[in-house]
């Protein structure tokens, strides 16, 4: 891979997520950098080149919108998909307001993925 390419963040609890979503990234061009956990993320010394974060909302220990905080609170603001498998309108909304770029309900397709990372990255979508 190129030293060029955008760093995409993924952090899923989920191994199988991780290994399905880093593909996809891969395959839109990006470099994929996956983490089990919140805190596997912000031990990483990979923070700071990261271009954007893909981020399940319900996490084991630290949770997404608790990660997402902690970032912006370290004064990191980096762009965020929030992800979820348990949809619900009032996380949506929080995670919205709390400046998430995305917001998508497992299983989403690889459009809705493509077209959230191009936005948080400042691209048009085609």
């Amino acid at each position: 891979m190129l030293n060029d390419e955008p760093l995409i963040a993924i952090v899923d609890d989920d191994e199988s997520v991780r290994f399905a979503m880093g593909g996809m990234v891969e395959s839109f061009g990006y470099s994929p950098l996956t983490f089990e956990s919140a805190d596997a993320f912000l031990r990483s010394d990979k923070l700071s080149d990261a271009s954007c974060l893909i981020l399940d909302v319900q996490m084991p220990g630290m949770n997404g919108l608790e990660l997402h905080g902690k970032l912006i609170a370290m004064g990191r603001q980096l762009p965020t998909i929030f992800v979820t498998a348990f949809p619900d309108k009032r996380v949506r909304e929080r995670a919205l307001r709390a400046g998430g770029v995305c917001f998508l309900s497992k299983p989403f397709g690889r459009d809705d993925l493509l077209g959230c990372i191009q936005t948080a990255l400042g691209k048009q979508t085609m």
